[in-house]
């Protein structure tokens, strides 16, 4: 007997580099809990997974334009939708998303305006504030690499490869979920294959310098830090997003070849008082069509007038890191996700969830617009 919880799921339309879909597996599971799903036309393409492998893995799979998507009772996608596609849900539906309350003031607001429920993906938090829906380490490990990948190119005499070279110095500002898997990717140059190559030819490694966000508001230290620092990593998750960890001044005193690699990716937003910065003052905001950024690069001039790009490296930043490799992506949140679908499909939709219920139950109404915020909330949201 099917029940009668229908789940749009649509494409996303933010870059052409997003090709991010969820896989047939996935949808098929859905169906073996007594729901149905609406595909967008043309969903899992950017992948190079055509309809009809949705269809043989789902025979009651159905396809649909973008609107009608939308118009479901239930919508699943992994990044928040723009302004406009929010405004396409009926009153009253449920969105499942990666929401970031905490950093989007004016997305909760608009969400609350349509008389949306909604599950913020990236809030779903077991009783210890563990996520259940994430994938950090692929934030890590993509993001590391492509950051060394950028400062080998720049690296000074006697080059990045030379066993003269000193060993290579990584600051890393934060040490929370993101943090604990820089460390490892950045020993192993987040390339096994690199790093097996370069110990063969005696080049030195890496130093990873753990900096916690208590320290970085002294300036004379964080000085000679970062005069000494070769690649600088924001993994923090600040309790005040109208702060930066590093202000733009600061830059200044990083040597020219260094690289900037931007993990936490918080906005820069006007519309709020007081205006929220990124974690690193003065970088771009990446994407999964563009992630890095030369000092004279024309991202530069779309960055908010309140803020300061007086001080310039090489960055290195991306929306969604885990969406450079997108298959081995919704194959991870596919498997977290699918306990998260399961529970509300069998308390018969979202009304059903009990903050007081089973784990995965409590789980969910912690994430609930409905209910946000909970007592005690406080920080940065995080990457999709």
């Amino acid at each position: 007997m099917q029940s009668n919880i229908v789940i749009g799921m649509p494409r996303m339309h933010k870059e052409s580099g997003e090709r991010r879909d969820f896989l047939p597996r996935f949808v098929a599971e859905i169906q073996k809990r007594d729901a149905n799903a609406v595909l967008e036309y043309g969903y899992g393409s950017g992948m190079g997974i055509e309809e009809k492998e949705y269809m043989n893995a789902v025979p009651f799979v159905r396809f649909g334009s973008h609107e009608e998507v939308y118009r479901q009772s239930y919508v699943l996608v992994l990044r928040s939708p723009s302004d406009d596609e929010l405004r396409l849900l009926q009153p009253g539906a449920c969105l499942l998303s990666m929401l970031h309350y905490p950093t989007r003031p004016d997305r909760v607001a608009l969400l609350r305006s349509l008389k949306l429920e909604a599950v913020s993906l990236d809030s779903i938090k077991d009783d210890t504030g563990r996520r259940l829906v994430e994938n950090l380490k692929s934030v890590a490990w993509n993001g590391v690499r492509v950051a060394m990948q950028t400062l080998e190119s720049l690296y000074p005499d006697p080059g990045f490869e030379s066993p003269q070279r000193r060993p290579l110095r990584v600051t890393l500002l934060g040490s929370g979920a993101v943090g604990t898997h820089v460390v490892p990717a950045a020993i192993r140059y987040a390339d096994q294959e690199l790093r097996s190559r370069l110990v063969a030819s005696g080049v030195p490694g890496v130093q990873v310098t753990v900096v916690d966000y208590d320290i970085t508001g002294h300036k004379s230290y964080m000085k000679e830090i970062l005069q000494q620092t070769d690649l600088l990593v924001d993994a923090t998750q600040r309790p005040d997003p109208s702060r930066p960890v590093i202000p733009n001044d600061w830059i200044a005193f990083l040597p020219e070849y260094a690289v900037i690699l931007d993990l936490s990716v918080d906005p820069y937003n006007a519309t709020v008082d007081p205006p929220q910065v990124k974690g690193i003052e003065g970088i771009p905001q990446g994407s999964l069509d563009q992630y890095i950024f030369a000092p004279d690069d024309p991202a530069y001039s779309l960055i908010p007038d309140f803020v300061s790009t007086r001080y310039r490296r090489h960055a290195v930043t991306c929306y969604s890191w885990p969406g450079i490799v997108p298959e081995e992506c919704m194959h991870v949140y596919g498997k977290q996700l699918l306990p998260i679908i399961r529970n509300i499909i069998e308390r018969g939709g979202i009304e059903g969830i009990n903050p007081r219920g089973r784990f995965f139950e409590r789980a969910i109404a912690r994430a609930q617009l409905s209910r946000w915020p909970p007592a005690g909330n406080a920080g940065s949201g995080s990457v999709p």
